[in-house]
């Protein structure tokens, strides 16, 4: 009995234990020096940094099938650990049967160590299962220092169980960054280790 109820502890302790976020360790001892070096920053505190990353899943054939809605929400949440927010349309558009209010792809907004967790996962694992992978662009920068992603298929992250799709949706990961250029966020994301195609000029 006194055996079991030392196991139990031990797991209990187990999974309180948090695994060091290797991104967020290697931008504290790496990234910053070498981008205050690089871009000649006063004060430390001035080195961009990533803040936030948001990952949108439009599904405009939820219009005609809710349930399409349901499963690739399903699917973000798998894919994030977090839940989804619904998005719903702002406007109407008749040509689309499109009604304000209506639900129409899901949300979500990953800080702190989901954000490293996540961008680890993207990084390391999914976009090398992406066929013909080479790399991504480097002119989806919105002029502030942000940069967006678009996927085409959610089947690359491997927490996606392939048999059990219906249908195969796309969605969009933005970085949010503090950057003040274009360049620093580039810079910043490249540092990180996304794996960029060749920057052109």
């Amino acid at each position: 009995m006194a055996k079991k109820e030392k196991s139990d502890v031990v797991a209990k302790d187990v999974s309180k234990v948090k695994v060091p976020l290797l991104l967020f360790e290697k931008y504290k001892s790496e990234m910053v020096p070498m981008l205050k070096d690089k871009f000649s920053y006063s004060n430390i505190m001035e080195v961009p940094k990533l803040e936030k990353i948001v990952i949108n899943m439009g599904v405009g054939e939820a219009v005609n099938d809710s349930k399409i809605l349901d499963a690739a929400v399903k699917d973000l949440e798998t894919i994030t650990g977090q839940k989804a927010q619904i998005r719903v349309a702002k406007k109407s558009i008749s040509n689309f049967k499109l009604r304000e209010g209506m639900k129409i792809g899901a949300k979500v907004t990953l800080r702190s160590r989901k954000m490293y967790e996540f961008m680890n996962r993207l990084i390391s694992i999914a976009l090398p299962r992406v066929r013909d992978f080479r790399g991504i662009p480097d002119k989806s920068f919105d002029g502030r220092g942000n940069y967006t992603l678009g996927i085409k298929e959610q089947i690359i992250f491997p927490e996606i169980d392939v048999e059990k799709i219906n249908k195969v949706v796309g969605m969009d990961v933005t970085f949010v960054t503090t950057a003040k250029t274009d360049n620093e966020a580039y810079e910043l994301l490249l540092a990180f280790g996304v794996p960029f195609k060749k920057k052109q000029a």
